[in-house]
């Protein structure tokens, strides 16, 4: 690890989510770096002003305020701008999804984090990034695919369809008594969540470094890859297990391939696709973030 000087100018970019959800720790987190370096601090309304603000940081070292998906926001600028090999990041986790920041490494404690900030030390991770420039910093999780569509469950019946079955309930004021007493008298029938279909098995062939791991012919239930810090990524893919469990298939490689039938995948902060191939490639200390020394 790279020791960082605290006599560094830093620039403070808080994202508007974290100053909406928890604006105590953002205030917390100015007042410790303040304190122990010169800040510039920004507060930037919008993706567009967040990346305008990091493109335009002089020397100064670039601090961000916020949760996984202003990491991930500020990561991706850095690295489409290919700046990431002569930038250190700074990070301070403030809001409700922290899982990638506590993954790296980076202390969640509003204080913890800004002393980190002032007195930590560089340290240069591996990133994945995929065939089209985009970067995952923690795991990514391809999960079973969805059920069938929609269309293919049975439809849940419309308001006023047991109206529709006994005759219409307009002027017939005895009709919609009887309705509403046996609506109260059968229970309901729970409901439904059609947007988060049973999942089903998928089937996709799944290589590293060309080696093809599981192929078409076999289903299975999750692949999960994650970056490490030695130039490789650990692959695991478990089939789908009949009878007794399946053992799941390990490997590392610096190139994971995946390919099939349509599917997405859970990356960081967010869900993406469907895609039918894609290949994440490992990019050894791609990143550089300050966390506590050791």
């Amino acid at each position: 690890m790279t020791e960082v000087a605290t006599s560094d100018q830093l620039l403070v970019v808080i994202d508007p989510v974290a100053r909406r959800t928890d604006g105590e720790s953002v205030r917390i987190a100015k007042d410790v770096l303040s304190a122990g370096a010169t800040t510039k601090v920004c507060l930037p309304e919008g993706p567009e002003e967040f990346a305008r603000v990091l493109a335009r940081r002089g020397s100064r070292r670039p601090v961000v305020v916020g949760d996984d998906r202003a990491l991930v926001r500020a990561v991706s600028l850095l690295h489409r701008q290919r700046e990431l090999a002569g930038c250190a990041l700074s990070f301070v986790p403030v809001g409700a999804g922290l899982t990638v920041a506590r993954s790296l490494g980076v202390p969640t404690g509003a204080v913890a984090a800004a002393r980190a900030v002032l007195d930590g030390a560089e340290r240069r991770l591996d990133l994945l990034v995929d065939d089209s420039d985009g970067v995952v910093l923690g795991a990514l999780r391809i999960p079973a695919l969805p059920g069938p569509p929609e269309a293919e469950q049975e439809p849940e019946p419309e308001p006023g369809a047991e109206a529709g079955a006994l005759g219409s309930a307009p002027g017939r004021p005895w009709l919609r008594t009887c309705q509403s007493l046996v609506r109260t008298l059968v229970p309901a029938r729970p409901a439904r969540d059609l947007h988060a279909p049973a999942p089903r098995p998928a089937r996709l062939r799944v290589e590293v470094d060309g080696v093809t791991l599981i192929d078409l012919d076999q289903p299975l239930e999750t692949v999960s890859v994650t970056p490490g810090d030695s130039g490789t990524a650990a692959v695991e893919v478990r089939p789908l297990s009949v009878g007794a469990e399946a053992s799941p298939l390990l490997a590392r490689g610096r190139t994971v391939t995946v390919s099939g039938t349509d599917f997405r995948y859970r990356a960081d902060s967010g869900v993406w696709g469907p895609v039918r191939r894609r290949t994440w490639t490992v990019w050894e200390g791609a990143l550089g973030l300050t966390l506590p020394g050791r």
